[in-house]
């Protein structure tokens, strides 16, 4: 049964629910009895738990799971982050009609996974670690089929649905309460240097196989249908479609993310 009503601001209220979903399961599927036990429930926290699970996904004999362990282990025990990671849960919970429980996309969603993934190559490059954050963003490439820029700013609230073939380009910005489907590029024209991605404000709805390509904007509230090409700007609330994209009407909802609603009536 579907749990609603978690603030996104307390880690520890989400991982309380985690951690109960996990012995349920463990419970009802005795032969993942132990994956639940060593992923979830030998675990203190979300941010220890979280840690040691993509430490594990993520090495190779270039990064081992102890290296990046260490990572791990620093970024989500920094406030910020793990609370951006507790909401990123949330709205995973709130907004995908195939995710029931919590503990869900912690174990098997990708688009979750890579996110937070990505939090911790941020860390890293904010604090001028470029090579390590862009060896852990090659990892998070080939084990996620997802590829984020280090660089690039994403807030929290963000649900980043199926993920396979998503691209966040190095000066791309992404606000809070986005939601992403697969196969979306934040991509570049180009060979431009500087300032040369999108930035996607607070609400927005990309959805699958949508490019938005170059220092656009697109507004808050607004929706990007399936397979458009968007070269322009979008303003806020407005709908686009086709290739190139241009405003076929108004989004049905003030935040179309929250919504999940891909239909549109042109104007």
């Amino acid at each position: 049964m579907r749990v609603m009503n978690l603030s996104p601001t307390k880690p520890d209220s989400i991982w309380q629910q985690i951690y109960r979903e996990a012995q349920s399961a463990a419970h009802d599927e005795p032969v993942l009895a132990d994956f639940f036990q060593v992923t979830i429930l030998d675990h203190d926290n979300l941010g220890d738990a979280l840690s040691c699970h993509l430490a594990n996904k993520l090495a190779s004999n270039e990064a081992p799971a102890s290296l990046l362990r260490t990572v791990m282990d620093r970024a989500f025990s920094t406030p910020d982050i793990i609370h951006a990671v507790a909401a990123d849960i949330v709205a995973t919970v709130k907004r995908d009609s195939a995710c029931n429980l919590h503990l869900t996309p912690f174990l098997y969603f990708k688009g979750f996974l890579s996110l937070q993934s990505y939090r911790a190559a941020h860390q890293l490059w904010a604090e001028g670690r470029q090579s390590l954050a862009l060896l852990l963003q090659h990892r998070i490439s080939l084990t996620f089929a997802v590829d984020i820029h280090p660089a690039a700013r994403i807030g929290s609230g963000l649900l980043i649905d199926h993920a396979t073939g998503l691209v966040i380009g190095e000066t791309a910005v992404i606000e809070d309460c986005v939601s992403i489907m697969q196969s979306v590029t934040l991509g570049g024209t180009g060979k431009t240097s500087g300032d040369r991605h999108p930035k996607i404000r607070k609400g927005v709805l990309i959805g699958p196989g949508a490019k938005i390509l170059g220092n656009i904007e697109v507004g808050e509230g607004a929706m990007v249908a399936a397979s458009s090409v968007v070269l322009k700007s979008v303003p806020a609330h407005a709908v686009v479609a086709g290739v190139p994209a241009s405003v076929v009407g108004d989004a049905r909802s003030e935040e179309p993310s929250q919504a999940m609603d891909h239909y549109f009536k042109c104007d």
